[in-house]
């Protein structure tokens, strides 16, 4: 199509007839292009009239419903419709699409959605992906089903990749027939200049926002122009809008983030009045595929929060950190947009190189419960059964698997029914299985607005400090839909999608509702203002909570600490509520476990919810395979070097250690410390049966329990390794074996061994045994395994040396010959 004049000069204009070429060949495109130059609404528009479209539709993501509907509406705007004509959008709770529509912007997460329900998606001539650098989860997801779509059902399906920042060639390969194209240049230049604003504390990963409100204002006053300033969250922005509104600026600031309502958004987006000036403090909100009228000032604090989710306590959190390169680059190109502009870093050049080049992918440190139900859902139910730009983490991974099984939303077969309906929700799968379980009890509109609440609960500034997830339950129910329109209409649409009996009036608390959604957070008091969940993990909640009054609790939001989490939200629970809906939860089990302190075993009759110990009673017996089991752990954690090995048990272990050794492939059971833990049970099993004390272990024979290893090859094992050997003069001579040594060593008398004439050997004779030949007076005298080779050699020198010392002994020149003695004084010739 002609594109209206007032693009041509964008950067972008330059490559569309590349792109256009790749497309035509049915090729893949990833483009790399600077902020401002025009991609995000030049490229759709340029390609609506591609023959190979077909009638198909453009469908372009964006990571973000603003960035979306302000995309639409810009080009609308430039082909002088309405929104939702050839352009339209649908975000949440928003749509304005209609037959006409080639171009549709969408959120990531709706795109996913939208694959389930139509998995070729045959409504899509291309899909492009904006903005990919920002490597969302559900941006990560619609990509990977987006390619396998293209490789297994659609073949005609293009695919755009763009992004000002990122590794191109490393995602065209992934995608295996894309082909790069750039587009240099930017519109206007942007000056950048450092401004250091210390951290809140020394070291820490807080923004000053005192520090970063004073920078505004002497910025705001040395320069002319409006002011884009990237604050990290919702607080950070309230409390420097505070300090410049008591300021009496000259300037109207605004304030900009994700939780506000649309109006309240678009507001801060509109040009000012001629001559007057404004400052939009926002999140990372505005980073991208958002141009704001006036800016030509960007103040970058140098903080992003991020989510961090921790599969090991199945809990998530928010995390300050400092802004990576890439990010602080789209935040600079903020500035360029409609003029030369200038961008504030609130840092020094220190800290500028200690930045990371860029943010991990949110699907490495994200909640994967949702992404996994749906992969299930799409019939990809292993962790690579998509082709994923970055494979998620086993951990995670898992969890989802064991959270959602925990739902019945997965079995042993995999997609469950239940888990099925849950996936069309498309909402978090603990909130989707609690308005489904409510729909069975007839009150799923309550549950839908409870679900709606919780999933808005930050929008909501009044709720800042409120703890009591039942109490703004309560507000919202007052309001029928006045203050808090956006969460019934929320609460409405998942109800249309919830097909269960006639709703009757509420009779269930907020607290029973959500303890469906939260079963691994109902938590029980264990003293005041502290709580343990049945996941195991601790909570607390600040000092004079009103909740702290109730012992039961199910926890919906915390912050995840190293030890006991935070509560943020929750809500009161009865435990007759508890004893209702969790029965199949609740055990009642004999348990054996070690005290430490009494160096014995301690046998108790335990009900319990989880982590939750509801009732114990000792006991005075207990299962003998629970307690052997119990004694075989308390060995595993004291280690092997802990039982009592004694002169004879290590003798027959260093034996049978040997024989491994010498003969790997004779099957001879290993003997060493990894080996015999690993095999505990079969070797020692047996002798603990009624054993619970330690010192009862301290009396066992190991001798006895090793022998069972060698399932009937003992006298093989005496004669290929055996415990004592014959000396030339009869004396039955011990064999010294020790672990790892690669040769026992027999200490005998040196005149015991007259005429021997080499060294002894056993194994077969692989084995030399060490001679330690001993003085009449039983001292070592000299080692040898090469008996030959003493006589010849060092013999004539220990016998010079012991003559003399001992002449009451035999010292014969040739030993070789010489009868052996066993008492080894010269007998007196007749």
């Amino acid at each position: 199509m002609n594109l209206p004049d007032k693009v041509l000069p964008l950067p972008v204009v330059k490559v569309l007839d590349d792109v256009a070429a790749h497309l035509a060949r049915n090729r893949c495109v990833v483009l790399e292009a600077p902020p401002g130059s025009g991609k995000t609404t030049v490229l759709p528009l340029s390609l609506m009239d591609a023959p190979w479209l077909a009638g198909k539709r453009i469908v372009m993501l964006e990571p973000r419903r603003l960035a979306a509907r302000g995309a639409a509406c810009y080009m609308s705007e430039l082909l002088g419709e309405e929104v939702g004509g050839r352009v339209g959008y649908h975000v949440r709770l928003d749509r304005k699409i209609s037959r006409q529509t080639r171009v549709e912007i969408v959120t990531e997460g709706l795109l996913s959605q939208r694959f389930l329900g139509d998995e070729a998606l045959d409504e899509a001539g291309v899909i492009i992906f904006d903005e990919f650098h920002e490597r969302s989860l559900v941006g990560d997801q619609a990509f990977a089903m987006a390619l396998e779509v293209r490789r297994v059902l659609r073949p005609d399906l293009r695919l755009i990749v763009m992004s000002a920042t990122m590794d191109v060639e490393s995602i065209a390969a992934h995608m295996g027939d894309a082909e790069i194209v750039r587009a240099n240049g930017r519109q206007y230049p942007v000056e950048t200049r450092w401004q250091n604003v210390s951290p809140a504390t020394p070291g820490g990963h807080f923004c000053n926002t005192r520090g970063v409100a004073e920078a505004v204002r002497k910025i705001m006053d040395s320069e002319t122009g409006s002011a884009l300033v990237f604050l990290p969250g919702e607080g950070e922005i309230r409390t420097v809008a505070d300090i410049l509104h008591n300021s009496n600026s000259s300037y109207r600031v605004f304030e900009l983030y994700g939780a506000m309502e649309r109006e309240a958004q678009e507001e801060a987006l509109r040009p000012s009045p001629n001559g007057t000036r404004k400052v939009v403090l926002a999140t990372s909100i505005a980073e991208t595929s958002l141009t704001i009228d006036g800016i030509r000032i960007v103040i970058d604090a140098g903080w992003m929060r991020i989510p961090k989710f921790s599969a090991r306590t199945g809990m998530g959190r928010l995390v300050t950190q400092r802004v990576t390169r890439d990010r602080a680059d789209q935040r600079r190109g903020r500035a360029g947009r409609q003029f030369p502009g200038v961008c504030y870093r609130l840092w020094d050049d220190v800290q500028e190189a200690q930045l990371l080049p860029n943010a991990l992918p949110e699907i490495m440190e994200a909640d994967l419960a949702l992404l996994v139900l749906q992969s299930h859902a799409w019939g990809a139910g292993t962790r690579d059964g998509l082709p994923w730009m970055t494979l998620p983490p086993d951990a995670g991974w898992r969890h989802a698997e064991s959270l959602l099984a925990d739902l019945g939303a997965l079995n042993a077969k995999g997609l469950t029914d239940h888990g099925r309906r849950m996936a069309r929700l498309g909402l978090h799968p603990r909130l989707s299985h609690c308005i489904l379980v409510a729909g069975h009890e007839g009150c799923h509109e309550d549950a839908c607005l409870l679900a709606a609440m919780i999933s808005e609960v930050a929008s909501e500034k009044s709720w800042r400090r409120e703890t009591d997830a039942h109490m703004m339950w309560d507000d919202v129910r007052r309001d029928g839909g006045k203050r808090f329109s956006q969460i019934y209409r929320l609460a409405k649409q998942w109800s249309r999608l919830v097909s269960a009996p006639a709703a009757r009036p509420a009779i269930l608390s907020a607290g029973r509702m959500l303890a469906w959604a939260f079963p691994d957070r109902v938590a029980r008091r264990r003293s005041e203002g502290r709580y343990l969940l049945a996941s195991g993990k601790g909570a607390t909640l600040e000092r004079g909570d009103p909740l702290a009054m109730n012992e039961w609790l199910v926890v919906i939001e915390v912050t995840d600490n190293e030890g006991d989490a935070k509560i943020r939200l929750a809500a009161a629970l009865e435990w007759t509520e508890v004893e209702a809906d969790f029965e199949a939860r609740i055990t009642n089990e004999e348990i054996v476990e070690w005290d430490a302190r009494e160096d014995r075993l301690r046998m108790a009759r335990r009900l319990r919810f989880g982590a939750i110990v509801l009732k114990e009673s000792e006991l005075k017996t207990a299962d003998p395979s629970h307690v052997r089991e119990a004694m075989l752990d308390v060995i595993r954690q004291k280690g092997i070097a802990s039982l009592p090995w004694r002169e004879a048990a290590e003798s027959l272990r260093a034996r049978m250690d040997l024989l491994a050794r010498t003969f790997p492939d004779d099957n001879w059971p290993k003997v060493d410390d990894e080996s015999l833990l690993a095999n505990l049970s079969e070797w020692l099993g047996n002798d603990l049966d009624g054993i619970t004390r330690w010192r009862d272990v301290a009396e066992l024979d190991l001798c006895h329990a090793l022998r069972r290893l060698l399932k009937g090859r003992e006298r093989e094992l005496d004669n290929l390794a055996p415990s004592r050997m014959e000396a030339p003069s009869g004396s039955e001579i011990r064999l010294r074996y020790e672990m790892t040594a690669q040769h026992p060593v027999m200490s005998v008398k040196l005149q015991e061994v007259f005429g021997m004439t080499t060294t002894p050997r056993i194994a077969r004779g692989r084995v030399a045994v060490t001679m330690e030949l001993l003085s009449p007076a039983q001292r070592p005298i000299h080692v040898t395994q090469d008996l030959d080779h003493f006589w010849d050699n060092g013999y004539l020198h220990v016998r010079k040396e012991m003559r003399g010392r001992y002449p009451k002994h035999d010292w014969p020149e040739d030993p070789r010959s010489a009868p052996p003695r066993r008492n080894s004084i010269k007998r007196k010739a007749p």
